[in-house]
């Protein structure tokens, strides 16, 4: 049941059908003939966006071509619009050399072109253009400090926006004075557009003193060019007020909010009353565990919030500080984080994956929690709370058969977590 609400997650945020309703017309009338349509985008769905495009586009199909980038293994097939690979979530040459082209396909157009630009999460990664005098083993190394300091995601991406040549709103800048239109997944808390791939064609509210505080209070090391691009401020990103901006607009067509809110409807179906806590729940991952399982106990003791049976549902992207030197996972820590907190309650089971597929830089997409993992650990000779502390939480379920394994979704729409408390009383929960 839980396998299938997370099914029916990743489903509502499928580009194939939450894309084609989005598309603008084509340029090419009457009144422009000489338009056309270059299509770039980033991200881990980007492939499948690009797919969509060509299935779905009701202008001339050999006036379109483009170049988008996903990740290693998130590829599809398409036709006019050619789809590269590269590392995620630290950058490589790959995806240097994709985002230096896709810089080059929207230089130079006219005010008669049209430029469909296609991002999910992800984007920020493979979208490397390190700024001028770093070099891109530099800005790598910031972005794995960054990734392991237990920064968000929004402050994460507010650094690569300084670094960056074509983030920030950089991308819409060098395709003007051609139409931008821009079609975001969104995988960020509070679906943020400036956030989303660190927001390559909109305006960046934050600034190159934000950016500096941030790198300050995490320890991050940078380059010195870096470093005095941030004091002098001649790394700021374009603001609202650019005119570079005029002919832009940008859609978030698929969210965390209507993945949980299909899940919530297939629960119903099932006759699980369900409550969605949130779509943007961030903060350490064993601390958010802590706190969805006293709502848990809570319903599985008194029926506050929500009387069992019930399911709570949460989206958003909670973070992991590396101190141990195990294989983890945001949410495969969260579900270890959970079953301490639960201690084995005979009547809760929850599951926790990346809409993606991918948990952090694993093979899984998340992990099964039920009301046996403990003792199962305990027989196996795995000591949960040891295991949480070397942040090892994917080993722990890999031992116990229980993580989740999808492969690339080709979306994302950030993590998914249900949390399903049964009625007390019921043949399954008697049986346990």
């Amino acid at each position: 049941m839980l396998r299938g609400l997370f099914d029916a997650a990743v489903a509502a945020a499928d580009p194939a059908r939450c894309l084609p309703a989005w598309l603008p017309e084509p340029p090419e009338s009457p009144d422009s003939p000489m338009g056309r349509t270059v299509v770039v985008g980033a991200g881990k769905a980007a492939a499948a966006m690009a797919r969509s495009v060509e299935d779905h586009w009701r202008g001339d199909l050999q006036r379109l071509s483009g170049l988008v980038v996903t990740r290693y293994g998130h590829g599809a097939p398409t036709r006019r619009i050619e789809v590269v690979e590269a590392a995620h979530p630290t950058p490589d040459a790959a995806g240097q050399r994709a985002a230096a082209r896709i810089l080059d396909a929207v230089t130079g157009l006219t005010a008669d072109d049209l430029v469909l630009v296609l991002l999910s999460g992800g984007g920020s990664a493979l979208l490397a253009a390190p700024m001028a005098g770093i070099t891109l083993e530099q800005k790598r190394a910031a972005t794995k400090a960054l990734l392991a300091s237990g920064a968000s995601i929004g402050e994460i991406n507010c650094v690569r926006k300084h670094l960056s040549a074509i983030k920030g709103g950089r991308l819409a800048l060098a395709a003007a004075p051609a139409r931008v239109v821009t079609l975001a997944i969104s995988d960020v808390p509070g679906d943020d557009l400036s956030t989303i791939a660190s927001g390559p064609t909109v305006p960046d509210p934050t600034s190159c003193a934000d950016a500096l505080e941030i790198v300050e209070r995490y320890g991050i090391e940078l380059p010195s060019v870096a470093r005095q691009a941030l004091l002098t401020r001649t790394a700021e990103t374009p603001k609202a007020t650019d005119p570079g901006f005029a002919r832009c607009e940008a859609h978030v067509i698929a969210t965390a909010q209507s993945s949980l809110a299909a899940a919530a409807a297939a629960a119903r179906a099932q006759g699980i009353a369900p409550l969605v806590l949130g779509d943007a729940i961030e903060g350490e991952a064993r601390e958010a565990a802590r706190v969805l399982g006293g709502i848990a106990l809570s319903c599985a003791a008194h029926g506050v919030p929500l009387a069992a049976p019930c399911v709570l549902l949460s989206g958003g992207e909670t973070t992991v500080t590396v101190r141990g030197s195990g294989r983890g996972g945001r949410n495969a820590e969260f579900l270890l984080g959970l079953a301490l907190a639960l201690g084995g309650h005979a009547r809760i089971h929850a599951i926790a994956c990346d809409t993606d597929g991918i948990d952090g830089s694993e093979d899984n997409a998340g992990a099964l929690l039920l009301p046996d993992t403990p003792l199962r650990a305990m027989q196996a000779g795995i000591d949960l709370r040891q295991r949480l502390a070397e942040n090892d939480a994917y080993s722990v379920f890999a031992a116990l058969g229980d993580l989740v394994v999808t492969g690339p979704t080709r979306t994302n729409v950030n993590d998914f977590r249900a949390i399903l408390i049964e009625a007390a009383g019921s043949p399954a929960a008697v049986e346990k």
